[in-house]
């Protein structure tokens, strides 16, 4: 299997260090029975580890070079040839179960990785990611820190986050020009009282729409601009990176209170 050469139109980075990937499963610690499925196994370097230590594993993987090796290699893993952020994890998940997720992901589609599992973290308890460094950064980012975004808030809104370690770029094939690091999701956090899924993403991101803006003006430039902000019970000087969790909760409150 280690013929296959990474592609670069699947923003494939193999991971080659025995220690490194070692490390990732000792981290991500499954029990036996724990139900887990791995985003893009690649030629499966970390499939391996995690083979020898849960009875059943998945994983679904869009590359079809490589599924006849890793079908012939891993006896119990259930390997599904589709694209992860396309898939319907409703196929795999049993009723009233939830999956652990782990992945060494294409850096290019972390965002829309990380919101699927969001949208489907009913089935996911939780998730731990192979991310660009300066990503996981901004996943894990505090209030008022530079690094404080959209990613921080909605993935801390939705799920607890952790930065674990950091990887060198020397333990992969081809060798990436950034830092990786690994960063986890617990997605047992309990969401807002009423407060809507996509009403809070909405706002999140209509709110950082102009950085370094008020937001008022970031408001303004969204579609949340028809709303009269007159009388409304919330500072609207302030810029986004200023708000905490809570105050994007109590804003998200205020504006949905009105139709658009």
């Amino acid at each position: 299997m280690d013929r296959i050469r990474p592609l670069k139109r699947f923003g494939q980075n193999y991971l080659t260090d025995k220690n490194t990937i070692r490390k990732i499963a000792d981290e991500f610690n499954p029990e036996p029975d724990d139900l887990v499925l791995e985003i893009g196994p690649g030629t499966g370097a970390l499939t391996s580890e995690l083979s020898n230590r849960v009875k059943n594993l998945f994983a679904v993987e869009v590359d079809k070079r490589v599924i006849d090796d890793l079908k012939e290699k891993f006896p119990n893993l259930t390997l599904i040839n589709r694209d992860f952020i396309k898939y319907d994890l409703g196929e795999l998940v049993p009723q009233g179960k939830r999956i652990r997720v782990i992945g060494n992901i294409p850096y290019n589609i972390t965002s829309p990785i990380l919101f699927k599992l969001i949208r489907d973290r009913s089935m996911v308890s939780d998730a731990m990611l192979m991310v660009q460094y300066e990503v996981a950064k901004r996943i894990t980012a505090g209030v008022r820190s530079k690094d404080y975004s959209i990613l921080s808030v909605l993935s801390n809104y939705f799920a607890a986050t952790s930065l674990r370690f950091r990887i060198s770029p020397n333990v992969f094939y081809p060798k990436p020009k950034v830092y990786s690091a690994i960063v986890t999701f617990d997605f047992n956090k309990t969401a807002a009282e009423g407060v809507n899924d996509n009403d809070f993403i909405k706002v999140v991101k209509a709110s950082f729409g102009n950085r370094r803006k008020t937001l008022k003006n970031s408001l303004s430039n969204s579609s949340f601009g028809k709303i009269s902000t007159e009388g409304i019970d919330f500072n609207l000087t302030r810029r986004a990176e200023e708000l905490t969790i809570d105050e994007f909760i109590d804003l998200t409150r205020i504006l949905t209170k009105f139709p658009i």
